[in-house]
């Protein structure tokens, strides 16, 4: 049986706790590369129960090293958002 098996990222914050996230989505806009992310749960009934959060993070560079780092204009962090949200509206809606 082939099973649909998750994109998990493990991050670190700037105090260096580690959290899961899925990935939702990934896009280009304008010459950069943005992530959008949901934290990770095992057990599928702490998913039920915490809220619907999806996070944005913009690709950047380091060297060889790709890292994901915040985004810090909320303007540009609501129109990415607003932009995978209808990205994810659009393909729900071919599904049905």
């Amino acid at each position: 049986m082939d099973e649909f098996m998750a994109d998990l990222y493990t991050l670190v914050d700037e105090d260096n706790v580690e959290t899961k996230f899925e990935l939702v989505d990934v896009m280009e806009y304008e010459g950069e590369r943005y992530y959008a992310m949901t934290p990770y749960f095992e057990d599928d009934s702490e998913a039920l129960e915490a809220d619907a959060e999806i996070i944005i993070l913009k690709s950047e560079v380091d060297g060889d090293e790709e890292i994901l780092i915040t985004v810090d204009d909320d303007v540009l962090y609501e129109k990415i958002g607003n932009m995978f949200l209808e990205r994810i509206n659009a393909e729900f809606e071919d599904e049905d």
